[in-house]
């Protein structure tokens, strides 16, 4: 990352130098954790510490943890085997308009399979209430589907208190959270939250891309979402990615291991927007952030895309929102409400530990020479 500014690591991390070396030793090590030969058994002992490692930074036994390809399929599997799982109580699900795409997209393929699905929409400043979510349960509701951390705007969503109500409504609806953007990003163990089954990924704590895991929590029976040799408990079958597991583990392993990682990350992100705020009066906070990574502005009438590509050129890279999104417009900013303005000028600025003070500065500068040298759309 030499001479690079960077800004996005909502969209992915480093791969922490702990986790490359623990992939590189997992490669050498190549034996299958399914065979049964000691070489073999030497691989499964290793999935088992590394299972626990990531467990450990969950909160949860290391018999509720299923490693998955990644926090989309995590968010499927939980998904669709959660609603199979009640089905013959009814056909309603209730998610917010907030939801990353992996939650949408299989929530949008469950309605065209026979389910309703019901979409909480924000108030302006992007926040979901207990009180909204408990309105909207019905006798045939299934599932639940809340994410801790929006991706886009930094707000914590309050998954918690959302749980508490909903099993207080009726102790059967399955509560699924999208946890990919909280996990070692907020200061409590995932599992506190209560929810049945919680997704989470690698590549946003500084492991490579290419795995993700997902909570059951002990006595919610969810069939596989993939069928084949057993692996997971038999849960989630093919053979298990013994270097990514690894530097998932050590990646979440040399994470916990620096406790001030919170207060570093929200420290710099208050600098960087006090300093944008000052140095760029155009420029509007659509949302502070919640949680300590993430938050998002606006230059109102101006053209993101066009300010992100400017930025790149200068070697400074943010984002207009979710990397999923491909360039087109956030479902997220759209469903706060935001004038179009602000919509079309929508950035997003997410930070890590490690994210510096000069850094931020080069990005404040870069935000005003665009500010400055770009037109408006005049939307």
């Amino acid at each position: 990352m030499d001479n690079l500014i960077y800004f996005d690591y909502a969209a992915t991390t480093p791969v922490k130098q702990e986790a490359v070396n623990a992939v590189t030793d997992a490669l050498r090590q190549f034996g299958n954790p399914s065979s049964r030969y000691a070489y073999a058994r030497q691989a499964a002992q290793r999935v088992k510490e590394d299972r626990e490692a990531v467990a450990g930074a969950f909160g949860c036994a290391p018999a509720e943890l299923f490693f998955t390809s990644c926090g989309t399929e995590s968010d499927n599997w939980a998904l669709r085997r959660g609603a199979e799982l009640n089905r013959r109580r009814g056909k309603h699900i209730v998610t917010t308009s907030l939801e990353h795409a992996a939650v949408l997209e299989t929530c949008r393929d469950l309605e065209r399979q026979g389910y309703e699905v019901t979409y909480l929409k924000p108030e302006r400043a992007g926040r979901i209430t207990a009180d909204q979510l408990t309105a909207a349960l019905r006798p045939d509701t299934v599932l639940v589907s809340m994410m801790l951390v929006n991706n886009e705007t930094g707000v914590i969503l309050p998954v918690a208190e959302c749980v508490r109500a909903v099993k207080a409504a009726d102790p059967a609806i399955l509560f699924h959270c999208d946890g990919v953007q909280g996990f070692l990003k907020t200061p409590e163990p995932l599992v506190r939250l209560g929810a049945d089954l919680v997704a989470v990924s690698g590549h946003k704590v500084g492991a490579p891309k290419g795995i993700g895991a997902l909570y059951i929590k002990k006595g919610v029976r969810l069939r596989p979402l993939l069928a084949g040799g057993g692996q997971e408990e038999g849960l989630r079958s093919g053979t298990e990615a013994t270097a990514q597991i690894a530097g998932f583990a050590a990646a979440v392993r040399a994470t916990m291991a620096d406790p001030d990682r919170l207060e570093r990350t929200a420290a710099i992100k208050e600098y960087t927007l006090s300093k944008v705020k000052e140095a760029v009066p155009k420029l509007e906070i659509i949302s502070q952030g919640d949680a300590p990574h993430i938050c998002a502005v606006t230059l109102p009438g101006y053209k993101s895309e066009v300010v992100v590509r400017v930025l790149g050129d200068r070697g400074v890279c943010v984002s207009s929102g979710s990397a999923c999104h491909r360039g087109r417009p956030s479902h997220v900013f759209a469903a706060m409400g935001l004038p179009k303005p602000w919509l079309d000028g929508a950035l997003r600025l997410s930070f890590s530990p490690d994210s510096t003070r000069e850094e931020a500065d080069k990005l404040v500068s870069a935000l005003k020479d665009a500010a400055d040298s770009l037109f408006t759309t005049l939307s």
